[in-house]
């Protein structure tokens, strides 16, 4: 019994079926009576970098490199991709776009080599015992050889023999059916070079492991299938033979065929434990491996009525396919088609100058009688000859009208991506529906819009997490605020005792004097160990970063000890003490820019932030000096009795002097970061809009303020009565709305901004004009450079660099003046720039549209009509000035002019 077993355990597997297909006729006599011919020597070797399914390959030689037969000349890039080799020794002539096999006609990135005709070969390496080498360096082997299916696919084959951990192969099949009519390419390679095609599948088992073995081969090929079975006796490979139809040579059909088992929608045959390679494959793996040859060359049928000799030559990839076709002694006259690929999956070639790439199995000649153009297109008359050839078991009819009307969910819900659009549905069709057409385009459809969506979940979910970042800092800023209130809250309430005071801001101001040269030695070893590339210089930066956050701490509680602290005695003169201050402020606002200054200079890392620093120092230096004009203006006259104090308004402005300037300093910092690349760029732009929320927000509450006691705010003086055209008295600067300009800018202070304002604009625009003249250079350089000028090209390019840097950094500092300037305008006026130019444009717009009424209707309407117009059109045009006047007054007094914004 347990013999009995054994030996039905040792009987062949049945040959199973797949449902639908058809029987087109073969035509396969034309190129199969001849042996293998050797291909031509064209003039230039046309080489597509993506003539392999993947990521192209990326060129390791350039034009002008003299390059020998087998020698690399593109590396593989990515995890599905596959290196290149020049098929003869020669020149490189050019590296650029080519047209390429496509139905498009597109063009794609080849390298072009011309050949010497010397076929002299780069060192050889065969591998005498691949067990030596072990699986991952014969994997290794095949990416670095090139070698990819030559079945149509074109599949790196490194990738398809590289098995998971958990995964095991229980058949590895051999594809040798060869099913569609003209192609005869792996029936002449199966006769005359079996013995090689045997060796290539022993190293597939040898990567593989599988449980058995199949080759499975059409019945239309009697001497193919002797010859295998020569070469496979004594061996565990089986020779299969399966009836000819169509499309029996798929990869999921010839799989059903030979062992029964149905892939599943949407899975590969390796989930099923089946792997399946082509007899071309292979026998270019044992090339690659034994012989130490990649994959240089194909045999390519070359076939048609208007082919003289057609059969089958082994051909040098790149050959372009006119070269080919003029050495089979194609007749130009009487070509009315040419085909590359099979008349049912191949298509058109509208350019005879495209090459034979590693996928090209079969090129056909025909006569226009031999394959007419398609008849045209007619209804569907629902006969359903279409679902009976499907061998995908599809329904070809209601996927054409998903097709047709766009309506790709439905196409999908279908399995139309389950089509392997072998076109036996277009074949029987009497409708001649080009079926196949609508299903290319379905799929390029839904493809395209699976990337756009993941694009667009990838933005969301950036924007989402931006969201929550932002929300969580403004959650952690006004915890930090509210800690700071309530800490002065506690440093004023103690305050209020004045023993301790003095000893206490000692304390503090060591402290800070501690912490500050504690920081500067951090940043010191911190630029060393960068400069010497040390491996804990990221640990010093952070050390750095944390000592002068705890800096900046200490120097917030001593400011904050300072305004808290009582005053020792009264003053007598309160402009001395603001005096003093405005010359303290003035003084580390300099210090701080010769500091910036010098670590721009050295180009250290952290000369944004020192530029920042300088900024928020400026910015409170010019807050003390509004104070000090606002002082000198309110002072009372000798004798005359002294105003009550108005506390808040001074803390108020005071608090909106601090927001400009951190909000300046962080502008700053953003447009640094961004300029240089840095990664928290966003960061420091997010944190800038938070600054300035928080300023416009404080400048509101002093608006209100001001409007709430209009005592303490400083009024500007009344202008001469006078009245308008209608005979009303004119309003007086102090109740116009729209002149909200106290307190006034420092006509000084504009003057000196106009003057930089105009120096960076020249120097902008002499820096972007050399940088300009620089790079054109370069390029008439490169244009005309030889093998000897790469120091020449390298110095114009680091000039080019330097020039461009220059021109970036004048127009960054224009920006940043500008953008202060703007600032400025919103300190003084409540409103920013646009505003102001809005309200002036609106204001305007209104008058004139109410004189174009007015002039519309002063012929035809009556007395009070035009009347009342015409007092609105004076109103409108007090308004109109009110804001020019406003908009000017801004401008000027921050030193701008209407072309700079």
């Amino acid at each position: 019994m347990m013999l009995g077993l054994f030996r039905k355990a040792r009987q062949p597997t049945p040959v199973f079926d797949f449902p639908g297909g058809v029987h087109p006729p073969e035509h396969k006599d034309r190129s199969n009576g001849t042996p293998i011919q050797p291909g031509p020597l064209p003039a230039q070797l046309v080489l597509p970098l993506n003539m392999h399914l993947g990521a192209p390959a990326k060129p390791c030689v350039g034009a002008g490199d003299r390059v020998l037969k087998g020698e690399k000349i593109a590396e593989p890039v990515g995890a599905v991709s596959a290196a290149l080799h020049a098929p003869t020794s020669g020149t490189v002539v050019a590296i650029g776009p080519r047209p390429i096999q496509h139905p498009s006609g597109l063009d794609a990135l080849c390298i072009v080599i011309e050949p010497d005709g010397e076929e002299r070969w780069v060192e050889r390496r065969p591998v005498a015992d691949p067990a030596a080498l072990g699986p991952d360096g014969l994997v290794a082997l095949l990416r670095d050889a090139g070698v990819a299916g030559l079945g149509g696919a074109g599949f790196p084959t490194a990738v398809k023999v590289t098995l998971g951990d958990h995964q095991r192969v229980a058949q590895l099949i051999i594809n040798a059916v060869e099913c569609e009519p003209y192609i005869t390419a792996d029936d002449r390679l199966m006769r005359e070079r079996a013995d090689e095609i045997v060796a290539g599948i022993r190293l597939l088992q040898y990567l593989l492991n599988p449980q058995d073995t199949l080759i499975g081969i059409e019945d239309n090929k009697p001497e193919a299938i002797a010859a295998i079975r020569n070469a496979c006796a004594g061996s565990d490979i089986q020779v299969r033979v399966v009836p000819t139809k169509y499309p029996s040579g798929g990869e999921k059909q010839l799989i059903q065929l030979l062992t029964g088992k149905e892939v599943p929608s949407g899975a590969i045959p390796a989930q099923c434990g089946v792997v399946c390679q082509n007899v071309g494959t292979a026998w270019a793996i044992k090339r690659a491996v034994h012989d130490g040859e990649p994959l240089i060359r194909r045999v390519t049928t070359v076939t048609g009525d208007a082919v003289a000799r057609p059969g089958n030559y082994e051909t040098l990839l790149g050959t372009p396919v006119r070269d080919l076709l003029r050495h089979a002694g194609v007749d130009g006259e009487r070509l009315g088609r040419l085909v590359m690929g099979g008349p049912m999956m191949g298509f058109t070639l509208h350019d005879p100058a495209v090459p034979v790439v590693k996928t090209s199995n079969c090129l056909i000649a025909a006569t226009a009688e031999e394959l007419p153009e398609p008849p045209p297109e007619q209804a569907c008359i629902r006969c359903g000859a279409c679902a009976e050839s499907c061998p995908a078991s599809l329904l070809p009819q209601q996927l054409y009208w998903y097709a047709k009307s766009d309506d790709f969910e439905r196409a999908q819900r279908h399995d139309l991506m389950d089509c392997i659009e072998c076109g036996a549905c277009a074949y029987v069709c009497p409708s001649h529906i080009p079926l196949v057409q609508y299903y290319r385009y379905a799929k390029g459809e839904i493809r395209h819009q699976a990337a756009e969506q993941l694009k667009a979940d990838r933005a969301r979910e950036r924007f989402e997490a931006r969201q929550a970042r932002l929300e969580k800092e403004r959650e952690e800023k006004e915890a930090r605020r509210r800690a700071r209130l309530e800490a002065n809250r506690q440093k004023q309430a103690a305050a209020q005792a004045p023993a301790g005071d003095d000893s206490r801001l000692a304390d503090l101001k060591k402290a800070v004097g501690k912490a500050s040269s504690t920081y500067k030695a951090a940043v010191k070893a911190a630029k060393t160990a960068e400069a010497q590339e040390a491996d804990n210089a990221a640990e010093l930066r952070a050390r750095a970063d944390q000592l002068k956050a705890e800096a900046d701490r200490l120097k917030a509680e001593l400011r904050d000890a300072k305004a808290g602290a009582p005053a020792a005695a009264p003053t007598a003169d309160p402009l001395a003490d603001l005096k003093k201050a405005v010359t303290e402020a003035s003084s580390a606002y300099k210090a701080a820019v010769r500091d910036a200054k010098a670590a721009e200079a050295e180009e250290a890392g952290d000369a944004a932030e020192r530029r920042a620093e300088a900024d928020r120092l400026k910015a409170e230096a010019d807050r003390l000096k509004a104070e000090l004009r606002e002082a000198k203006t309110n002072a009372p006259a000798a004798g005359a009795p002294a105003a009550a104090p108005t506390d808040q308004l001074a803390d108020l402005k005071r608090a909106v002097g601090e927001a400009s300037g951190a909000y300046k300093a962080a502008v700053k910092a953003a447009k640094a970061a961004e300029a240089e690349g840095i990664d928290n760029s966003h960061e420091l732009r997010a944190k800038a809009d938070t600054l300035k929320a928080e300023a416009d927000r404080l400048k509101a509450e002093l608006r209100e303020a001001k409007a709430a006691n209009p005592g303490a705010a400083v009024k500007p003086a009344p202008a001469p009565a006078g009245k308008t055209p209608d005979g009303t008295p004119a309003a007086t600067p102090a109740t116009e709305e729209a002149s909200p300009m106290a307190p006034t800018a420092d006509p000084e202070a504009a003057a000196k901004r106009q003057k930089r304002l105009k120096a960076l604009k020249t120097a902008y625009n002499m820096a972007h004009k050399q940088y300009k003249e620089a790079h054109a250079a370069l390029e008439r350089a490169e244009r005309d450079a030889g093998d000897d000028d790469r120091e020449r090209l390298d110095a114009l390019a680091a000039k080019v660099d330097k020039l461009k840097a220059k021109a970036n950094h004048c127009r960054d500092a224009l920006n940043a003046l500008v953008e202060e300037a703007k600032a400025d305008i919103r300190a003084h006026t409540g409103k920013d720039l646009k505003t102001l130019k809005l309200e002036a444009a609106r204001a305007e717009s209104a008058l004139r549209q109410k004189a174009d009424e007015l002039a519309r209707l002063r012929d035809t309407a009556d007395a009070d009509t035009l009347e009342t117009l015409d007092a609105e059109v004076r109103a409108l045009d007090e308004e109109a000035q009110v804001a020019r006047r406003a908009l000017k007054q801004a401008v000027e007094e921050q030193g701008l002019v209407e072309d700079d914004q």
